[in-house]
């Protein structure tokens, strides 16, 4: 609905709730674990307030409680089904990268959770060209207005600032860590470590926005069984890359070129995807976007 006001707010009001609640309950009254629990949801509940109040101002009855159909459950399932996939594709190959960091030593483990840290800080910094892709894309390609040439230029705009964003954060998230290292860790060993992988650090990092820019027009243009299906190949082509490496020796380092392949197959993937001369930014074919007629509350 290109309200990014609503979730900000909630998001915000959220982290001062669980921020003071921790500190509260568990420095000040000693409930530990339990205490950052309770803040925590705490917290998740004044956000789901928030964010359902912000959509009752734009005319909708987010309290109003409904059974749904199975025609409206069918049509949730295809919406929801590939995205799944998807998500669960991605996790599990981060906790594959993680599985095999863990068995190769405590200095290891130790440097792989700083550059993981930095990596998933700087990656959040690419994913709002996905949710643009998401809010803006949907009326260009599909909505009454539709207009699919300049749709392929936001694209363009999109993996352009993507691009540059990516060089920016990779320079940036490799310089940290290899220029002040101490700031993470003083043992020389887990440096070394750290050391080993910023190449294949700044190619994943580097990639990573302009690939959030091309799959959020993926999910705009619903081609959702490509994306689920691509990124399962892709999860396990990437597993064999990983075991691979890692059991020829090449330690962190092949963890983290492991993770290279993996994000620069999605860009390379979803790149061709979305330049066929038939595929969602160039057919006039509608069917793919039909999952039925939605119901609001």
């Amino acid at each position: 609905m290109k309200d990014s006001w609503g979730p900000l707010k909630a998001l915000a009001v959220a982290t001062v709730i669980n921020g003071i609640g921790d500190v509260v309950l568990c420095s000040v009254l000693g409930y530990g674990i339990a205490g950052a629990a309770w803040a925590t949801m705490a917290s998740q509940v004044v956000a789901g307030y928030m964010m359902v109040e912000a959509l009752n101002k734009k005319g909708y009855n987010g309290f109003t409680l409904s059974v749904p159909s199975f025609s409206e459950l069918q049509n949730i399932y295809n919406l929801a089904a590939p995205v799944f996939i998807t998500m669960t594709s991605k996790v599990g190959f981060y906790s594959l990268i993680v599985y095999f960091a863990t068995s190769m030593g405590v200095q290891s483990v130790a440097a792989h959770q700083v550059m993981i840290q930095i990596y998933c800080l700087c990656t959040v910094w690419g994913e709002p060209l996905s949710q643009t892709a998401q809010s803006f894309m949907p009326e260009l390609m599909y909505g009454v207005n539709r207009n699919l040439s300049r749709a392929r230029m936001l694209l363009k705009s999109l993996v352009i600032i993507g691009a540059l964003t990516g060089l920016i954060l990779g320079c940036i998230g490799t310089s940290v860590p290899w220029l002040f290292p101490q700031a993470f860790s003083p043992d020389a060993a887990v440096i070394k470590e750290m050391h080993t992988v910023l190449v294949p650090y700044f190619i994943a990092l580097s990639i990573t926005p302009s690939t959030h820019s091309l799959e959020g027009t993926l999910l705009a243009g619903r081609d959702l069984k490509f994306i689920s299906m691509s990124m399962s190949g892709i999860f396990s082509l990437g597993a064999l890359v990983l075991l691979l490496l890692t059991g020829g020796g090449y330690g962190l380092a092949g963890c983290w070129w492991a993770l290279a392949a993996f994000q620069w197959s999605r860009f390379g993937i979803a790149l061709r995807r979305l330049t066929l001369r038939d595929g969602i930014l160039y057919s006039d074919d509608l069917t793919r976007y039909k999952f039925g007629l939605q119901k609001t509350a």
